[in-house]
């Protein structure tokens, strides 16, 4: 079992490096290790961050010495970039950190042959790539050898997709081809201070004449909106733990069982408590995966973006999991296009790394109107479908209050290919909810009703006694079983259990970013 060093450890390290205390053979040669922490910009130098985040004194560099001829006399052992190999919990990976103070971090030639052999080296021992990126882009002065470079880079990106982890940390101000790099990865953290964007302030204000900052074109809070980075860390140090707390949920490659922890206990209220009796009331569903995963286990993966539907990496009985979940805290947990992407996207992540898929559904449908359907919620939504239909993991779904309409289909229905279906007891399945059903089943009973708020209530109980009462589905064989809420977790752990004994090979399908 991977233990990784605790927060106060990470910052022992880290001051025991700021002083010098780098090992010199692990460095190769590259930036000296005594360089300062910090300066008026930078927080670590490219070795230090390196040095962290890999196993104390396991880190060795690759290329430390090569330079640009392009450069002339600017030229720079490293050209602006340290590759690395070291070991991150016992296990390989490899990384390269971009150095802001040589050219701003762009990219050139040299600066790009070595990332790329990193990623080559990756690729052959199939181990996970982290990237600590800061650039400013292609280098001017080397013109399309420049723009090359990045195109290399590009190709590696995609060829690793899907097979092996990769990981992106974004600690400055990146832009162009420095951008479009980390959106190629599985994962990107952005630190506080961070910025991506396609064109600077100054282009935008020079061509549009719109005047705006790093922050507000490309700041963290706009990228974790929009779905472009998944999480977003105070300090570099933060970024790096956080780093090694995510490889702990994956595989080192497509095809390898992740990682097992420790079994613990929940150490929340059970789930049941966490759902009010009320279907009209919001609750928050993360409180009902914690009273369902091992404690402390949860990582929320891109939490402001479509907060209406919760993507979780977990553990239960020590096996990592990815929570699926509708948010009834935001817009009543309906599917709309931003959580129909969210979805897609960490389902088919989840489905490359063989984690296992658990699906919270409570959901009144998919949002209607003008605008969602201008900007695509069909196609969107086909993306979920699509997602969870070609998943290969086993994937378990509880219906803990209501599934409605093709929202019920979307969220990983027994149809679609679930292996295991459970509803809660008092939970809901049908095409609508009843009200609305008995408005277009019996709307000529009501327009005749005396009293048509009377008749409505009594059709509509009628109806949901008949259509959506969960034991009814279950009877009928949509849905394998009724459970009481209590009983999720016991029913997740042996199912999971069960389902893992036959490895299944997955499909050798890209991750491509949606």
């Amino acid at each position: 079992m991977r233990r990784d060093p605790t927060p106060s450890e990470m910052n022992g390290r880290l001051h025991a490096i700021s002083d010098g205390h780098v090992d010199g053979e692990s460095a190769g040669g590259a930036a000296p290790a005594a360089e300062p922490l910090r300066d008026e910009r930078w927080s670590m130098t490219p070795l230090q961050r390196l040095s962290l985040l890999c196993d104390e004194g396991s880190m060795r560099t690759i290329r430390s010495e090569v330079a640009s001829e392009r450069m002339g006399d600017k030229a720079r052992e490293g050209d602006g970039v340290v590759g690395a190999s070291g070991r991150i919990g016992g296990r390989t990976v490899f990384c390269y950190a971009q150095d802001a103070r040589f050219a701003g971090g762009s990219v050139g030639a040299a600066h790009a042959d070595t990332i790329v052999a990193v990623q080559r080296l990756a690729r052959r021992w199939r181990a996970p790539v982290i990237g600590f990126v800061e650039s400013g882009g292609a280098r001017m002065q080397e013109g399309l050898a420049a723009l090359d470079g990045y195109g290399r880079i590009f190709a590696q990106n995609v060829a690793m997709s899907g097979d092996i982890p990769q990981i992106s940390v974004v600690t400055g101000a990146s832009a162009g081809g420095g951008c479009y790099a980390p959106a190629l990865t599985d994962f990107v953290i952005m630190t506080e201070d961070a910025s991506m964007f396609l064109t600077g302030p100054a282009v935008v204000r020079e061509v549009t004449g719109e005047s705006t900052t790093a922050e507000g074109l490309g700041g963290p809070r706009v990228q974790e909106r929009n779905g472009v980075c998944q999480f977003v860390v105070d300090t570099e140090t933060d970024s790096i733990f956080l780093v090694r707390q995510l490889l702990g949920y994956l595989p080192a490659h497509a095809g390898e069982r992740p990682p097992a922890a420790t079994p613990s206990d929940p150490d929340a209220p059970p789930p049941g408590a966490c759902v009010p009796p009320d279907p009209r009331r919001a609750y928050d569903v993360r409180d009902v995966a914690r009273g369902i995963v091992d404690a402390g286990s949860i990582l929320e993966v891109a939490r402001d973006w479509a907060p209406n539907i919760v993507t979780l990496l977990a553990r239960i009985d020590g096996r990592p999991v990815g929570v699926v979940a509708n948010q009834p805290r935001h817009l009543g947990g309906v599917i709309d296009a931003d959580a129909s992407q969210k979805g897609a996207r960490f389902v088919r992540t989840c489905n490359a790394f063989q984690i296992p898929l658990v699906v919270l559904v409570d959901t009144p449908g998919f949002l209607p109107g003008s605008q969602q359907e201008t900007i695509g919620v069909i196609r969107h939504g086909a993306k979920l479908l699509h997602a969870f239909a070609e998943a290969t993991v086993p994937r378990i779904t509880v219906v803990l209050r209501k599934a409605y309409g093709g929202a019920y289909i979307t969220m990983n229905s027994k149809e679609l290919g679930a292996d295991l279906t459970l509803a809660w007891s008092g939970a809901e399945l049908g095409i609508m909810g009843a009200e609305q059903a008995v408005g277009v089943v019996h709307r000529r009973e009501l327009a005749a009703a005396a009293n048509p708020e009377d008749a409505r209530r009594r059709l509509a109980s009628a109806y949901a006694a008949r259509h959506l009462d969960a034991r009814g589905a279950a009877r009928s064989g949509h849905i394998d079983e009724v459970i009481v809420p209590n009983e999720t977790r016991e029913r997740l752990a042996w199912a999971l259990g069960a389902l893992t004994v036959e490895r299944r090979e997955p499909p050798r399908a890209r991750n491509i970013p949606l």
